[in-house]
């Protein structure tokens, strides 16, 4: 092979040297460019984590989402935007594979029915993505761990209560959503334990935690049985309000202390409750942990990302995890029994967002 010589030749030569380093410098920046872009969007999709909410009508859940980002960002998780499936089954499953869809590599999520999350749960597995349940266990699928207080003690502290406050006479019981397992666990608990106390009568709503439900069977059953004694909800985040305006309107709503007080025992812990305790509206409630419920929600699927896994015991945040059914995991937080007595200690205010 040979080559042209002389001046011209060599500036041509120059030329096209110079013009393919450019063109190999520009080809580079691209690639290093496109490198990089494919760099940063590997890196924000690795540890994704999906957050799906069933409803944000109740004062409970709204707390425990604004609790989540608080709490993901202490622990370094990049979250989606949480979903809500305003306390729609089948629009849950929806929202579970549009997370999946949108590249989660985790979820936390608040089931409302035991046993239809299980198809959402499914379609999670087959992807490997680990899913954490919160407050509400299911009753088939896969999950890394539940994280939810023991929904029996709710039941049997409020029967307690009652059992040591009320001597006779019928005691109302509105109930959840008995798909949930909250609602049977809690229904359940509180009818068992009822057994011990033979001069006290049950009466039973089933209310599906919705409160225009409650208030137009408890209407209902008050211009029955106008002597009721004492009213267990389930749910004071949506059972409170519409109960109270029951009870005033059928001018039954006597502070407590007063010969006419229908003793009144929730669930949640909110700072409505809390508010109707220290007025003497109701007496007591069983607070659920909303910041625990965000807070370990995390925990664990962070965990479950990192490969982590648990065994049956005692943890060092005072709960204890326990086997619900072979390889499903629950850790059961603490939830107290809040009264007029400790309603101002700030150490039980799980649901306000402190």
């Amino acid at each position: 092979m040979s080559f042209a010589t002389g001046p011209r030749a060599v500036r041509r030569f120059m030329r096209s040297a110079l013009s393919l380093s450019v063109h190999l410098t520009m080809a580079s920046a691209v690639a290093g460019t496109a490198g990089l872009a494919f760099s940063t969007a590997a890196h924000a999709d690795a540890g994704k984590v999906g957050l799906g909410l069933p409803l944000l009508t109740s004062p409970f859940w709204q707390s425990y989402n604004n609790y989540l980002p608080k709490y993901a960002k202490d622990m370094g998780i990049d979250i989606l935007a949480p979903v809500n499936s305003n306390g729609d089954p089948v629009q849950q499953i929806t929202d579970m594979n549009n997370l999946l869809n949108l590249g989660a590599k985790g979820i936390v999520v608040g089931p409302l029915d035991s046993a239809a999350i299980s198809r959402a749960l499914d379609a999670a597995s087959a992807k490997n993505v680990p899913v954490v349940a919160v407050d509400v266990a299911p009753t088939q699928g896969k999950v890394a761990m539940v994280v939810r207080a023991d929904n029996h003690a709710y039941g049997e502290k409020a029967c307690k209560y009652i059992g040591e406050h009320v001597k006779s006479g019928k005691v109302v019981q509105i109930m959840g959503d008995l798909a949930s397992v909250n609602g049977r666990d809690r229904s359940e608990a509180f009818r068992a334990c009822l057994k011990n106390y033979p001069s006290l009568s049950l009466l039973e709503i089933p209310a599906s935690w919705k409160g225009d439900v409650a208030a137009t069977a408890l209407d209902s059953l008050l211009t029955a049985n106008p002597d009721v004694k004492a009213i267990y909800m389930q749910a004071g985040g949506v059972y409170l309000s519409p109960t109270l305006q029951t009870l005033r309107r059928k001018q039954m709503l006597f502070p407590a202390g007063d010969p006419k007080h229908v003793v009144i025992v929730s669930n949640d812990g909110i700072p409505q409750e809390f508010d109707a305790i220290r007025r003497g509206d109701i007496d007591a409630t069983i607070s659920q942990p909303a910041d625990s419920y965000a807070k370990y929600g995390l925990f664990y699927i962070k965990a479950a990302l990192a490969g982590q896994t648990f065994k049956p015991g005692p943890t060092d945040h005072g709960s204890t995890i326990i086997q619900l059914a072979p390889g499903i995991l629950e850790d059961q937080l603490p939830a107290p029994l809040v009264t007029k007595s400790n309603v101002d200690d700030k150490a039980l205010w799980g649901n306000t967002v402190k």
